[in-house]
């Protein structure tokens, strides 16, 4: 079963917010006495935290899954829903976080770092809160936003001042436990050590760490061996010990060649940009197993020839322990003046987070070529944001984000980039949301006089254009004075073949009669009178 763990993947879903609520509060002989819906709560954060206590990434192994608490709904009477817990995950010290392409977002190499790995939702607001003095009853609330999904990536980097490095069984696990209180596996094997080791070493008034790391062969940066997974930990050491065996019983090594051999497979691994190279640093040599007659008379001939080579050279023994109080002084007079050299060096400038300014803008629209026409998409923190809080199932919530849009300039940057009416507008990347833009949809919701939970600008308009209806009441004029030229035409034939059209016919010429008998005699009449 594995003990020690250096590399994990995690997979983070932080908690959502909680949607707001839609009240209207009644009392009595106030049956509608105003919006009292309360805010949802806040989901809670992911935070990863740099704990000095924890050694090793191994919790994460076993239980990859975490999941912080949402956030509760809001309620009535001006409740506000409940805010999520946040989730606190502590990590070693030296802890490298990477994003799911392998892009490092920060190194928690100091204790006491926190860092928001996966921010939660935020709560929606209620309609008491979207209340203003022309929208005074909102019919809609907020939804609370989803919280941070995804796949992060840890890697331990062990923080030591100095790293023992070697070949397989070359004592560096017996020496590490003979100069501190570590406690490591010790055989008669080779790759005895499968994880790095860490010791505390006090020398004199100067404590300093001490690394072992898993034990290196020729070709291990081809793969060879444990190959170079683990040297990882030896990024961040002061200087390099190297551990030579001087007692070996394989054919064809001595402690040269081995020394070569392990500056080969250190000079091929690729330190991150900004740090000093593995063999750019301070480096020693220690002797090692010198209590073997046979290693003893070995170390006396290769001495020289280090030293010529510039190196520092320790004869000692792990096993009696000769040797290691001068090691270990040596080793705190290069760890002290690594830290003398430090200290003078400037601070690491902080971090300024400075407002945006105000006439910047915090969208922008991309125009993608389809089959059907151009697509424009509006990708921008705020946009996203609002289409995610919107209720699509509400009119009103809709109109609700048409207007934030036009607040926004939405409208006039997708004018200035030749959309029409009727244009495809899709908000968010992926998927996102599509609609069909109408740009009289943004027009001043606050006021449209409707129903609560309706918007008229999203009524379909059935009342006919002025033309159509000129061209309705042009037809229809046309068909009148179409009839009326035939029921003349018929009436100067007098050809009626129905009896009904006949008698009216006659009923016509009867009164033509009776009309010139009737003037006739009003004539007569008149005349007696004078």
């Amino acid at each position: 079963m594995a003990t020690f763990v250096d590399q994990v993947t995690l997979h983070l879903r932080a908690g959502h917010g909680g949607n707001g609520c839609v009240s209207v509060r009644r009392e009595k002989f106030k049956p509608l006495a105003g919006p009292d819906g309360g805010n949802g709560g806040n989901g809670g954060d992911i935070v990863l935290y740099s704990d000095p206590n924890v050694t090793t990434l191994l919790g994460f192994h076993r239980a990859p899954h975490r999941a912080s608490d949402n956030g509760g709904p809001g309620m009535g009477d001006n409740r506000a829903g409940f805010n999520g817990e946040e989730m606190v995950l502590s990590v070693p010290v030296g802890t490298v976080v990477k994003d799911a392409d392998g892009n490092q977002l920060i190194d928690l190499d100091a204790p006491g770092i926190r860092f928001v790995v996966a921010p939660a939702g935020q709560g929606g607001l209620g309609n008491a809160a979207l209340a203003t003095t022309k929208r005074k009853a909102p019919g809609f609330a907020l939804l609370g936003t989803p919280g941070w999904e995804g796949d992060i990536r840890l890697e331990l980097k062990t923080v030591a001042d100095i790293a023992l490095v070697g070949y397989p069984s070359a004592g560096k696990s017996s020496l590490i436990a003979a100069m501190s209180a570590a406690k490591p596996k010790i055989a008669d094997y080779p790759f005895t050590t499968l994880h790095p080791n860490l010791g505390v070493v006090q020398a004199g008034e100067v404590r300093y760490t001490v690394a072992d790391v898993p034990g290196l062969i020729e070709g291990a940066s081809e793969g060879k061996g444990l190959g170079l997974e683990f040297l990882r930990h030896v990024e961040r050491c002061t200087a390099l010990l190297h551990v030579l065996d001087c007692a070996t019983l394989e054919p064809g090594r001595d402690p040269l060649s081995d020394l070569d051999v392990i500056l080969t497979e250190l000079a091929a691994y690729p330190v991150p940009e900004g740090q000093l190279p593995l063999l750019e640093r301070p480096q020693l040599i220690a002797l090692n197993k010198v209590d073997v007659p046979e290693g003893r008379e070995l170390a006396d001939f290769v001495r020289g020839d280090l030293e010529e080579r510039g190196y520092r050279v320790f004869e000692i023994s792990a096993v009696s322990r000769e040797g290691l109080r001068e090691l270990s002084f040596a080793l705190a007079e290069v760890v002290e003046a690594d830290r003398a050299v430090k200290a003078l060096e400037p601070a690491v400038a902080r971090i300024v987070i400075r407002p945006r300014a105000v006439n910047e803008k915090n969208f922008r629209v991309k125009v993608e070529g389809g089959s059907y026409g151009d697509t424009y998409r509006i990708i921008g923190e705020k946009p996203e944001k609002w289409v995610a809080q919107t209720d699509f199932t509400n009119e009103e919530a809709v109109g609700f984000l048409a207007d934030r849009l036009a607040k926004l300039g939405v409208e006039d940057e997708l004018f200035k980039a030749g959309a029409v009416a009727g244009s495809t507008v899709m908000i968010g990347a992926g998927g996102g949301v599509v609609f069909d833009w109408e740009p009289t949809l943004t027009s001043t919701a606050e006021l449209v006089t409707a129903p609560r939970g309706t918007d008229p600008r999203l009524a379909g308009n059935g009342r006919a254009t002025h033309e159509k209806r000129r061209e309705s009441y042009m037809e229809r004029m046309d068909a009148k004075a179409a009839a009326r030229a035939e029921l003349d035409a018929e009436r100067r034939a007098g050809i009626w073949n129905d009896d009904e059209g006949f008698a009216v016919t006659k009923r016509a010429a009867g009164s033509s009669e009776a009309d010139d008998a009737g003037r006739a005699d009003s004539t007569e009449d008149s005349n007696d009178r004078d």
